[in-house]
């Protein structure tokens, strides 16, 4: 299951960027009005979001994914922790 292994790699990674961008980087702007933390963890969140959707799309075509996995990934995707929680899941039904 190399593809999904490639999918919790960047679902972890762009969750983590997305929690840091939270909970670092804007403090310190708000706080501190020093804005270039935003900057690069928003343009590198970014990034990572966008290699998040590419990869769950690959896996998705690959991988016997359930009809709920695109668009939950997505959504997941959206959300503080969400990566984390859906490639939980998606291990659950995908991995047997």
């Amino acid at each position: 299951m190399k593809e999904l292994k490639a999918l919790t790699i960047a679902g972890y990674l762009e969750g983590l960027s997305f929690i840091l961008l939270l909970g670092v980087a804007m403090p310190i702007r708000h706080y501190f009005d020093i804005s270039e933390p935003v900057r690069y963890l928003g343009m590198t969140h970014g990034v990572l979001f966008i290699a998040y959707v590419v990869i769950l799309m690959s896996t998705a075509s690959k991988v016997k994914m359930p009809l709920w996995g695109m668009p939950g990934g997505v959504i997941a995707a959206l959300l503080p922790f969400g990566p984390f929680v859906f490639d939980r899941m998606l291990k659950k039904v995908v991995v047997k």
